[in-house]
């Protein structure tokens, strides 16, 4: 734990009110444990969960033995709290679709996916259970550190390991070379690794370039959701082709993806330099645009600024 706390404290050029947050919301969900948590707690959950897992890798923080235990049991309550959420977005998604004629499928699809939300509430609290003796001691403990360590803030090698973090997950959106269908999804979980990490730094968040990394998560994250229900009816319907829930699910999802990929592709077109050789270690700054070395850099100089 000391080797964590060490390594927290020369952290503190950063702004950790997030980290904190995000420790702070996780702990009082662990702490209720409820059985069938609100779709806006799940939310939350899975939300703050992916902040903290993120912002523990940019600075280099999860090395020790303490925050690895944290971490894994982490994962596994976000893994649960996704299978939820993915049940919500899904049944708001077939409450939006306005059909005539097709009352009995709307009405089998929502039973399946109330029924599936039932069943995955039931092993998040499971889990959460089995998980809260570490989180309750484990998180705690973070959280009185991070609150008194915050006052206590000096620009060190964590800002720069966190900059250098940011910059190499930038370097990942150049790949694939082209986006397709196969790869668009996977390609998000880069776009909000990245978004999650510049969100570290103060004023971040009004950025351009973290705005557009947000709206490219969500139009491919709308896009996905779609896409599985497409798959969800397709096993769980039993109308036939000639089905025109289906039909019409078929045409938003197809809607959905060639806005994504069209975000997606002007995301990098405007931001990276794709044609930039990504092994050219003497200059990895010549693979991006202007706004992606201010959003990196807010990482280190925001944070000096507070601490001066």
């Amino acid at each position: 734990m000391a080797r964590l706390t060490s390594k927290i404290k020369r952290a503190m050029a950063l702004n950790l009110d997030r980290i904190q947050k995000s420790l702070r919301k996780v702990k009082k969900f662990v702490k209720k444990a409820p059985s069938q948590p609100t779709p806006e707690k799940v939310h939350d959950l899975r939300t703050n969960t992916r902040k903290l897992e993120s912002a523990l890798h940019a600075l280099s923080l999860d090395s020790s033995s303490d925050a690895r235990r944290l971490l894994k049991s982490v994962k596994r309550i976000r893994k649960r709290a996704g299978k939820i959420r993915d049940m919500d977005v899904l049944t708001a998604d077939v409450c939006g679709v306005k059909i005539s004629g097709e009352g009995d499928c709307v009405v089998q699809l929502l039973e399946y996916l109330g029924a599936q939300r039932h069943t995955y509430a039931k092993k998040l609290r499971s889990t959460v259970l089995k998980e809260s003796a570490v989180l309750k001691k484990t998180l705690r403990r973070e959280a009185s550190e991070l609150g008194a360590l915050m006052q206590d803030g000096k620009p060190d090698q964590a800002a720069a390991e966190a900059g250098a973090h940011a910059l190499d997950l930038a370097s990942q959106l150049t790949d694939p070379p082209r986006l397709n269908r196969n790869n668009l999804h996977p390609y998000r979980l880069k776009v909000k690794e990245l978004r999650y990490v510049l969100q570290i730094a103060e004023n971040n968040g009004k950025a351009d370039f973290v705005k557009d990394l947000g709206e490219v998560k969500d139009a491919i994250g709308e896009w996905h959701d779609w896409e599985e229900l497409v798959s969800i009816a397709n096993d769980v319907l039993d109308h036939g082709s000639g089905c025109r829930l289906q039909q019409k699910l078929k045409r938003i999802s197809e809607s959905k993806y060639e806005h994504a990929l069209a975000l997606a592709t002007k995301l990098r077109k405007t931001y990276l330099k794709t044609s930039a050789r990504k092994d050219s270690r003497s200059d990895t700054s010549s693979q991006f645009r202007p706004p992606v070395l201010l959003a990196t850099a807010a990482l280190t100089s925001g944070t000096q600024k507070r601490a001066a």
